[in-house]
């Protein structure tokens, strides 16, 4: 791995090393992806590591905030986390949950659901964005913070893969739409393929109410 590698692997780890420091043992880092699309479901991911799975960093070469990572590096590196993480666990919510309370609501409850999966419990919960979320473990929100955090980050990689498989199912039940490709988000297609066939069950109600 390159010196410039290692350095950006140690600086995401600045806040996880601190929490180490100060007595943590075991972390976790939440993340959800599909906050956006038109269509499928929001998925969140909780990935919990301590400090020994987090001494070779070589091991995850390119991890970052998934959408700065290729789908070619996201898959192996999904597969790497999932391998060397004490426990992982996904929450997700669907288009009807989405519709009933909100993409906010559901993505929180998603978090929620994929920490309390978990079968090793943390010591600390970190969480991308402002907003704390309803668990009983202590917690901290993270603004960026799947730029910023390497729990979160790792979060954010194998969430964002799990949801993409998903959408990639549901493009053969669909194959209109081209969900394999735009992953349910609103592309130029994707929005002329909802005009031409109009919506199909995955697509969110509460999204595009204009077209």
């Amino acid at each position: 791995m390159r010196q410039s590698e290692q350095d950006r692997l140690n600086a995401l780890l600045e806040i996880e090393n601190s929490l180490f420091a100060s007595g943590k043992r075991v972390l976790a880092g939440v993340d959800e992806v599909g906050r956006g699309p038109l269509a499928g479901p929001v998925i969140a991911a909780a990935v919990v590591f301590d400090a020994s799975k987090l001494k070779d960093l070589s091991k995850y070469t390119g991890l970052n905030d998934s959408k700065k990572v290729t789908e070619k590096n996201r898959e192996k590196l999904s597969a790497i986390i999932m391998e060397e993480a004490l426990s992982f666990a996904f929450g997700s919510m669907d288009e009807k949950i989405i519709d009933e309370i909100n993409i906010f609501q559901a993505s929180h409850r998603a978090m929620e659901t994929a920490v309390t999966s978990l079968t090793v419990t943390p010591d600390i919960v970190l969480i991308d964005g402002s907003y704390k979320i309803k668990i009983t473990h202590p917690q901290d929100a993270i603004i960026d913070g799947d730029a910023k955090s390497f729990v979160i980050a790792a979060a954010s990689i194998i969430a964002k893969v799990k949801r993409d498989g998903i959408m990639r199912e549901y493009d053969k039940e669909f194959p209109v739409y081209g969900f394999a490709k735009n992953k349910g988000y609103g592309t130029k297609e994707h929005i002329e393929a909802i005009r031409k066939h109009g919506r199909c069950r995955i697509h969110r109600q509460c999204f595009g109410k204009n077209f």
